[in-house]
């Protein structure tokens, strides 16, 4: 009788095995069904042909560069990948555990180990030539024939044209004015055809700047300078992203590289350097300049603004008030596309639509035209004025600035009233 009560148990307890296990194996069929079904998806979702940041389209030369070498590249690695798993699949195949005794142990064969090694040796060397000298080439900085600084910040880019000794900007003088320094942020416009450099670094923490259709990425580093070049002989437009995270907006942190045609970008270049107009007096865009002043300009610039009440140049100082020490300088914030650092779209799809599917002849008219009131993105713009948390950046909420020192890192929330807005947003479409 005891003897048939431990066989019970032990049958139980097997039996309470067996079942455990088979629940084991199949969850796990479960989740590799998933794995395999996300994958899946993951790798066709990679396939889309109108992609805006395919690495697999390159539209200038230092693109070009990094896509001549990565395909044999990719090829070698894919041969030789199969090749392994061929050879691993035969191993397991043909000398799998058949119950037969352990053969005698003993070192191998000299010559063939020697080509194990000459092999790979031969094949990373055959990579290793080639891919030293694209690095080289991107990094060269000799023929340069337009500087750009830019600097990432949580979570926006600046970008800085110098003023050549020649008086000239990316080699292009104005028409009607001398030559000033041009900031703005998050589209840099440069001529097609044209070797630019970008000098970058960071205000904050690190940041990643990349534009796929046109080079690799670079980080930008706080105290740092670092180098990338960006060219393009077709003009358009073409998106790029912070590759390095810095923060709860850094899937927001776009960027956006307009190429523009030679005398498109001496258009581009004389409407950046106009005079300040003032809006007409007893206009709501007047009424919106005041608002600015009051409430805007302590943060953003605007270059030649004056204060009507004194006559006073209106110089902004952000780092009095936000920890990045800068926010967007929005002098022509109309002659872009984006806005909050090319975070959100001031076109509406419809005319955004129009302006990046145009053709290369028609860009150049299309994205000067800047937006207009039948195309502004009214409902994300006036979102953002009425601080819309899902649109804002983190620590803009006054309740999260202890870490960082009482500054807001992101558009604050001014209580801006609806006629105020009304007023700003009469005001900015004449930015352009």
């Amino acid at each position: 009788m005891s003897h048939l009560k431990v066989h019970d148990r032990t049958m139980s307890t097997s039996n309470d095995s067996t079942s455990i296990v088979e629940s084991m194996s199949s969850r796990f069929r479960k989740l590799a069904t998933a794995g395999v079904g996300l994958s899946a998806a993951a790798l066709l979702a990679g396939c889309a042909t109108d992609a805006p940041q395919d690495t697999w389209k390159p539209a200038g030369a230092n693109a070009q560069k990094i896509q001549d070498l990565q395909w044999p590249v990719f090829l070698t690695a894919g041969v030789v990948g199969v090749i392994v798993m061929a050879f691993i699949a035969l191993t397991v195949l043909k000398y799998r555990d058949k119950g037969q005794p352990i053969p005698e142990q003993a070192h191998g064969k000299a010559w063939l180990e020697y080509l194990f090694i000459a092999i790979p040796a031969v094949i990373l060397a055959a990579i290793a030539i080639p891919t030293v000298g694209v690095v080289m080439a991107l990094n060269a900085t000799d023929d340069t024939e337009c500087v750009i600084n830019v600097t990432g910040q949580q979570w926006w880019w600046e970008y800085d044209y110098e003023v050549g000794a020649d008086g000239t900007i990316c080699g292009y003088a104005p028409s009607a004015v001398e030559a000033s320094p041009i900031i703005t942020s998050g589209q840099v416009v440069i001529p097609a055809n044209t070797k630019v450099l970008l000098r970058g670094t960071s205000r904050d923490v690190i940041h990643s700047y990349w534009i796929p259709r046109l080079n690799g990425k670079r980080d930008m580093v706080p105290g740092r300078v670092h180098f990338l070049r960006l060219e393009s002989d077709t003009p358009g437009i073409y998106a790029g992203q912070c590759t390095e995270f810095c923060g709860l907006s850094h899937a927001n942190m776009r960027m956006e590289t307009v190429v523009l045609e030679p005398a498109d970008f001496q258009k581009w270049l004389d409407n950046e350097l106009e005079p300040y107009q003032a809006p007409a007096e007893g206009s709501l865009a007047a009424e919106g300049e005041s608002t600015f002043i009051a409430q805007c300009a302590r943060c953003h610039q605007v270059n030649g603004l004056v204060d009507p009440n004194n006559g006073n140049i209106v110089v902004s100082y952000p780092d009095q008030f936000v920890y990045s020490g800068a926010a967007p300088n929005l002098t022509n914030l109309m002659g872009r596309n984006t806005f909050a650092g090319a975070t959100w779209d001031l076109l509406t799809p419809e005319c955004r639509a129009d302006v990046w599917e145009a053709s290369p002849e028609e860009f150049g008219d299309k994205y000067l035209a800047g937006v207009s009131q039948d195309c502004l993105n009214e409902i994300d713009l006036r979102e953002w004025l009425r601080n819309a948390p899902a649109k804002k950046p983190m620590y803009a909420d006054p309740a999260m600035l202890e870490q960082t020192d009482g500054k807001v890192r992101g558009m604050p929330y001014l209580g801006l009233s609806e006629d105020q807005i009304d007023q700003l947003i009469a005001y900015l479409l004449e930015r352009k």
